[in-house]
């Protein structure tokens, strides 16, 4: 599977898409420029499933990735934690060669920035 979707995001994207503006929709995640790392993850949910669109799908729900995103996303886990901090989705990405203390913003393995590599 290109992404892994663990239960507990499972079972919050369900819960989300109990909310009536969301209802009909599966959430699609994406990578985009920006972010203190070079690239960071983006969540929304969408209604369409575009035809090159790579699906990820358990516990009954379907997460979206689209063609730019999955080679940055590519054998990634999404999970859902809560904690004292808050509550988030959190991406594993094999992918990221650093990542920056938020965890929502990364480097590709193959480029070597980020935060983790400043100085």
């Amino acid at each position: 599977m290109p992404v892994t979707i663990t239960q507990s995001a499972a079972d919050k994207i369900s819960a989300l898409q109990q909310n009536d503006a969301n209802q009909g929709m599966n959430l699609r995640i994406f990578v985009s420029g920006g972010g203190c790392s070079g690239f960071q993850y983006g969540f929304t949910f969408d209604e369409a499933i575009n035809d090159n669109d790579t699906v990820a799908e358990s516990g009954g729900v379907k997460l979206l990735i689209d063609a730019m995103s999955i080679d940055l996303l590519r054998g990634a886990e999404v999970d859902y934690k809560s904690d004292i901090n808050g509550e988030s989705f959190v991406i594993r990405n094999p992918n990221a060669g650093s990542t920056c203390g938020c965890g929502k913003s990364f480097s590709p393995a193959d480029s070597g920035g980020g935060c983790a590599n400043a100085g």
